[in-house]
């Protein structure tokens, strides 16, 4: 005994098109044209969104300007050392915030020997000036964990300037 399987044609998408066409005056074709453009902006906005596992942005220049003891311009970009604090130039502590001791002119010299040559940041993220705040290194030497250690920077902003 042979079974015949029917196939079910009025599918909940052919039910969609049809009240489409029926209590709304649209031809099927709208409603394909409509559902295509659905499927293609979702799959657009989901190529732009960013993976996990996706490599950060780098930003890499030779000799930056240093502006403080954990800031300075590489490639165009302003670049904010990440997890340390430096003490503020003269004039730049913001009333109310609680800025770091010492000789801010001997924390940016000290920036600048540690420069020389090739910079390659990793950004980790922006701040609310839109400088990018990246772990980057010099000469095999992690920025801000070589100036927590001389001395010149305060861990902050709940991160760890040594790794490993």
């Amino acid at each position: 005994m042979s079974r015949v399987v029917r196939i079910r044609r009025n599918t909940r998408l052919q039910r969609l098109a049809r009240l489409a066409e029926t209590r709304l005056g649209l031809p099927r074709t709208y409603l394909s044209a409509a559902l295509l453009a659905i499927v293609f902006g979702a799959l657009l906005i989901a190529g732009s969104l960013p993976f996990e596992n996706s490599a950060p942005e780098r930003i890499t220049c030779s000799g930056p300007r240093i502006t403080d003891g954990d800031t300075f311009r590489c490639g165009g970009e302003r670049v904010r050392l990440t997890s340390i604090d430096t003490p503020e130039m003269p004039g730049h502590c913001r009333p109310g915030r609680r800025c770091v001791d010492g000789d801010p002119y001997a924390a940016r010299s000290y920036l600048q020997t540690l420069t020389r040559g090739r910079v390659t940041c990793d950004v980790l993220d922006r701040d609310h000036y839109g400088r990018a705040i990246a772990r980057c290194r010099s000469a095999q030497n992690d920025l801000s964990c070589e100036m927590f250690r001389a001395g010149y920077a305060e861990a902050r902003y709940g991160g760890r300037p040594c790794i490993g």
